[in-house]
C-alpha cells in the first residue's frame, strides 16, 4: 500500500514537472473576425499568426512556445466582454488587440482585474490610455494627436471649404470627429455640420440633402470604412461634390469595393506606413506569398506581439504584471514599426500622422497612398 501510493505521488510529480516544461504561453488576438469590420480582424489575426511563428521559430519566450487564442469581438463592445472572459477562463495572458476602442475600453477593465496585459494595435480613443490601468498598451497612436493632423491640414488646404463634420457615435468615431473638430475650429475653420449616424445605416440620402442645402465641400467622417464607402458612393450618385476624409477607419482596400471609382481623392489620416520600411521587405512578401496583403494594421498587430515577447525576455518572466513593468522601464524594443518606448500611460513614442489620398494603381484597381 506504501509503494502505491508513493508511486501515485512520483507519477503526480512527474506529470507536473513535464506540464511546466513543456507549457505554453497563451497569448489571444482579439478582434472582429467576422461581420462588416471584418478585414481589419484579418489584420489583426494576420499579424499576431506570422509574430508568433517567427517568434516560436526562433525559441519561443523565456523557453516557452507561444499558442495563439483567436477572440471574435464582431466590433460589439457585449461580444468583447464575453471574449475577454473567455480569454480569463483559458488562461491567456496576454492580448494583441481589440480593434474598437468602443470594445477596447470595457475589455481592458476585464483584463486588468484578471492580470492580463492589453495591447491594442488599432484602439485609438485617448480615454484607452487615460485610466491609470496598469495593464494598458497600444502599437498605434491616438485621436488627440491624429485629430491635430486632420483639423491643421484642413485649415491650411481647405480653408475656404464648408465642411461638414459627420461620426457614427462610437468612441472612435465621434471621439475623432471632436478632435479634428476642435483643431479645425482653432485654427479659423468653422463647421457648417455636425451630425450623428448609426453604425450599419446604409441610406444617407437625408444626410446627403442635407449637406448638399449647407452646399458642404468638405465631409469629415468619424467612423469606419463600411459607412464611409456608402456615404462616398451615395454622394456622388446624388450629386453632391464634396471630398470626404477620414482617419485610421477607412484604411482598408475594402473602401474602394464599396465606393466604387468615387473613391479617388478621398483623403485619411494615418501613420507612414509599415510596409515601406525596407527593413521590413522579406516579411512583406512572405504575406504577399501566401495571398493576404499586410495592408494597414497588420504589421501593428506584428509589432504588438513582438513587444509583449521582447519585454518578457527583458523581464526574465512572462508574469503579466512583470512584463508591463518591462515595457514601462525597458525599452525601446526593435519592431517592425522601429523602436517602440512607452510612457507611464502605456502610449508609444511615435513618428507623427501623415495624410494619405485613395489613387488608381496600375492594375486598375484603387488604394491608399501617401501625399
Amino acid at each position: 500500500m506504501k509503494k502505491s501510493l508513493l508511486s501515485a505521488v512520483a507519477l503526480t510529480a512527474l506529470v507536473a514537472f513535464s506540464g511546466n516544461a513543456w507549457a505554453d504561453l497563451l497569448i489571444g488576438v482579439a478582434g472582429p473576425i467576422t461581420g462588416p469590420n471584418a478585414a481589419f480582424g484579418a489584420q489583426l489575426q494576420k499579424g499576431a499568426e506570422a509574430a508568433v511563428a517567427d517568434i516560436n521559430a526562433a525559441g519561443g519566450v523565456n523557453g516557452e512556445q507561444i499558442k495563439l487564442s483567436v477572440g471574435d469581438d464582431v466590433s460589439d463592445p457585449k461580444q468583447g466582454i464575453s471574449v475577454a472572459n473567455k480569454f480569463v477562463a483559458d488562461g491567456v495572458k496576454f492580448v494583441v488587440g481589440h480593434f474598437n476602442s468602443g470594445v477596447s475600453i470595457p475589455a481592458s477593465e476585464v483584463y486588468a482585474e484578471n492580470g492580463i496585459v492589453e495591447v491594442t494595435p488599432a484602439a485609438t480613443n485617448p480615454k484607452f490610455t487615460e485610466r491609470g490601468l496598469w495593464n494598458v498598451f497600444r502599437t498605434c497612436g491616438r485621436d488627440d494627436q491624429q485629430g491635430s493632423i486632420a483639423g491643421n491640414y484642413i485649415a491650411k488646404n481647405f480653408k475656404d471649404a464648408k465642411v461638414a463634420v459627420i461620426h457614427d457615435k462610437t468612441p472612435y468615431g465621434q471621439g475623432l470627429a471632436d478632435e479634428t473638430k476642435k483643431a479645425m475650429n482653432a485654427a479659423g475653420v468653422k463647421d457648417v455640420m455636425y451630425e450623428g449616424v448609426n453604425v450599419g445605416d446604409k441610406d444617407f440620402s437625408a444626410l446627403i440633402a442635407k449637406m448638399k442645402e449647407a452646399g458642404v465641400t468638405l465631409i469629415y467622417w468619424g467612423g469606419l470604412h463600411t459607412e464611409a464607402g456608402l456615404i462616398i458612393r451615395q454622394s456622388a450618385d446624388q450629386g453632391l461634390k464634396a471630398k470626404l476624409m477620414s482617419g485610421d477607419g477607412i484604411v482598408t482596400d475594402e473602401l474602394a469595393a464599396i465606393a466604387g471609382d468615387a473613391v479617388a481623392g478621398t483623403l485619411n489620416t494615418f501613420g507612414p506606413d509599415p510596409r515601406l520600411n525596407p527593413g521590413n521587405k522579406e516579411l512583406v512578401a512572405k504575406f504577399r506569398a501566401q495571398g493576404f496583403e499586410p495592408e494597414a494594421y497588420t504589421l501593428y498587430s506584428y509589432a504588438a506581439t513582438q513587444v509583449i515577447a521582447q519585454a518578457a525576455a527583458a523581464a526574465k518572466s512572462n508574469d503579466p504584471k512583470e512584463v508591463a513593468k518591462a515595457m514601462h522601464e525597458k525599452g525601446p524594443f526593435k519592431t517592425v514599426l522601429g523602436e517602440l518606448s512607452y510612457d507611464e500611460k502605456g502610449d508609444p513614442k511615435l513618428p507623427g500622422y501623415v495624410m494619405y489620398e485613395w489613387k488608381k494603381k496600375d492594375d486598375g484597381k484603387y488604394s491608399w497612398f501617401q501625399q
